[in-house]
Parts: structure tokens; C-alpha cells; sequence
């Protein structure tokens, strides 16, 4: 019994020596991470050339980096690009190096465009998919037709969202498929890159914007992706400033089951406005045909707020983050939670109403408003 022990006993010992030289092994692994990640220093070392292919993937940037000599742990830095979330930023082309860079200066140095090769677009909250088109013409980019195609028919099943909008064959009465997810902030794009990284760009921040907890949301509610987009696409054209989350609770009460004012009647999307208005209808889809009585009878209707029940067959435009949220989640003031109809003055005033008599009423204060205005 007693030699049992001391065996047992000198296990023991080992077990300890192991776990002591595992901590060891760690601590120094850690050690060099962090000496790796800080940079270990420039002085005296020749940079060099470092050419990254078009549609790299940060795996095979790292790779690239470690054979050149720049890095010596390509899964660090993997992992750190992924922890800065500075993928994105990373772009194709020929880059000068030096090994010892730290991580944050071989992102920056990455990230860096050359201005000659590459082209600056800000595209505003509540751009339509056709007056992006456009822009990307403009800049010499692609033709808008080009721009439309591969967003409407190309496969982009790589990013989340995706999966969530209807292919044209479940969605027949809708205008495009594009329209809503091609998100609006300032990009720089390269003008030898393709048409298909082009829209990615847009798809991809789309993709970021929308989170995992707000798909938890929309599961919560029991709502769709393209729902949401929708109302957001309104809630920007009605608002797209403080009163967003107003606008979008008037709206979402007339969405509600049971609701006495089941149309959006919203100015944003009519067949009976004037072309002169803020109007989807008359001022995109009609063109888009050649005119407004060749709209196709299905479109037309299902883009007619006036006439159709519940949110058109699609968005129709492309909303920012806020109106998206306010979509989502709207944090209404008090006096509007229960209200159905809202009208804004010329000076941007908005009036809210419970009931359509009151709406009336509002109607000739913003008349008033806008008649003093002019005189």
C-alpha cells in the first residue's frame, strides 16, 4: 500500500511539472501575440512588395503577409482584422511593407486607396436603386443598366440578409429586388474593380447594419425582413429626421390587425399624385416604363397606397440605419402612440391625429402655416 502512494504521489508531480510548463508555454505564446500585434520595431528593415489579388479573403491576405515576411502568425491576424472589424477597409493591389509593422499600421497601410485608381460617392439616406445606378454611371464606374442587373439578378447569397429577400418569382409584383438593401453612406471605389464588388460593397454594409439582435426582433414580432425594409423606406420619406419613430408608429397602427385605416395612404408612393411630388410611382416606376399609363397594371397596384391594403410589394428607397430602427422599434412620444394620420407644414411641423376629423382640422392649420410661408 505504501509503494501504491508514493506512485501516486510522483504522478502527481508530473502532472503539476506539465501543467507548470503548459502555463509557461502559454504565457511566452502570449507574449510573442502581443509583441506581434504592437509591432516589433522598422528600423533598419527593408520594406517589401506585397501584391494582394482582387477578392482576397482575409485568410489568404494573412497568408500572403506571412510569406512575404511581414507577419509570422497569420491566425492572429486574422483574428485581430476580424476583432477591429477592419475587414472591409482591407483592399487588392500592390502595396509596400516593412516586417515589424504592427497590426494597426499594416490595416491602415492596406486600407489605403491610391486617389488616381479610385473614386469618393455619397449616396444620401432615401436614395432610390435607380438614382444610385445613375451616380455609379456618372463616376464612369459601370453603366446604370450594368449597376441594376447584377444587384437584381447576381448572387450575393454570402451575406445574411440575402436569404431573406423573395426571389422575383415569389415576389411578382414587385418593382426591384435591389431596392431597399443597397445601403446609403460615402464609399470609395476602385475604377477597375467589377460590377459585382461594386454592389457588394453596398449589400455587405447592409449586412453589418442589420444585426443579429434586430433578426432576433423581427422573429420576436413575427415580422419579415422585407417588411421592415418597406416601412423603413417610407419612415425615411415621410421623415428621415426626429420624427421617424412618430411616423413609423402612425403607420404601424394602420398596419395593425383589426386597424380602421388599413392603407398607408402615404404621398411617397400614389398613382394619384402629380409628378411634381416626392412620388416612387410617378418619379421612378413610371420612367422606368416609359410612362405612366405603361406601368404594368400588377405594379401599379401594389405600389398605390391609396388603393392597396398593407405595405406596398416593396421598399421604395433605400433608408439609413435610423429610419430602419425606427421601423423596427419605434419609441413614439405619448400623444401619438394611438394616433392614424399625420400632415407636415412647410416649415416641417408635424400635426397628428386619432381621427380623421381631426386630421381635417390639422390639414387647415398646415394650409395656413404654409399660405403665411409663401405670402
Amino acid at each position: 500500500m505504501a509503494k501504491h502512494h508514493k506512485k501516486k504521489g510522483a504522478g502527481w508531480k508530473i502532472l503539476l511539472v506539465v501543467l507548470v510548463l503548459l502555463a509557461a508555454a502559454a504565457a511566452v505564446g502570449a507574449l510573442l501575440a502581443v509583441r506581434e500585434i504592437r509591432g516589433s520595431g522598422t528600423d533598419g528593415k527593408e520594406t517589401v512588395t506585397v501584391e494582394i489579388a482582387q477578392g482576397s479573403s482575409v485568410g489568404t491576405i494573412a497568408s500572403g503577409l506571412r510569406q512575404a515576411g511581414v507577419i509570422r502568425f497569420p491566425r492572429l491576424f486574422r483574428w485581430y482584422v476580424g476583432h477591429e472589424d477592419a475587414a472591409a477597409k482591407l483592399q487588392y493591389g500592390t502595396f509596400e511593407l516593412t516586417p515589424g509593422m504592427s497590426y494597426d499600421a499594416l490595416i491602415e497601410a492596406l486600407s489605403e486607396y491610391a486617389k488616381a485608381d479610385s473614386v469618393r460617392l455619397t449616396f444620401p439616406e432615401g436614395t432610390t436603386a435607380i438614382a444610385i445606378a445613375r451616380k455609379m454611371e456618372e463616376a464612369g464606374l459601370c453603366t446604370a443598366e450594368e449597376f441594376l442587373e447584377e444587384a437584381n439578378t447576381g448572387d450575393f447569397s454570402e451575406y445574411t440578409f440575402w436569404q431573406y429577400v423573395p426571389s422575383d418569382e415569389e415576389a411578382p409584383d414587385r418593382f426591384m429586388k435591389c431596392e431597399g438593401y443597397l445601403f446609403p453612406d460615402t464609399y470609395d471605389f476602385r475604377l477597375d474593380d467589377t460590377v459585382h464588388n461594386y454592389v457588394a460593397t453596398f449589400y455587405a454594409h447592409f449586412d453589418q447594419q442589420f444585426t443579429d439582435a434586430m433578426y432576433d426582433e423581427l422573429k420576436q414580432q413575427d415580422l419579415t425582413l422585407p417588411q421592415v425594409i418597406t416601412l423603413a423606406s417610407f419612415v425615411q420619406e415621410e421623415a428621415g429626421n426626429d420624427q421617424d419613430s412618430n411616423v413609423a408608429q402612425v403607420f404601424r397602427n394602420r398596419l395593425a390587425e383589426g386597424s380602421l385605416y388599413p392603407k398607408l395612404q402615404s404621398n411617397a408612393s400614389s398613382y394619384v399624385q402629380s409628378d411634381s411630388d416626392n412620388n416612387y410611382l410617378w418619379n421612378w416606376v413610371a420612367p422606368w416604363y416609359g410612362g405612366g399609363d405603361k406601368i404594368p397594371e400588377n405594379i401599379r397596384s401594389a405600389y398605390d397606397t391609396y388603393t392597396c391594403d398593407g405595405l406596398p410589394a416593396g421598399p421604395i428607397s433605400n433608408p439609413g440605419l435610423a429610419a430602419i430602427q425606427a421601423a423596427l422599434a419605434p419609441q413614439p412620444d405619448e400623444e401619438v402612440k394611438d394616433c392614424y394620420f399625420f400632415v407636415t407644414d412647410l416649415s416641417g411641423h408635424y400635426y397628428y391625429a386619432k381621427t380623421y376629423s381631426e386630421h381635417q382640422v390639422n390639414c387647415q392649420k398646415a394650409a395656413q402655416v404654409n399660405k403665411s410661408l409663401n405670402n
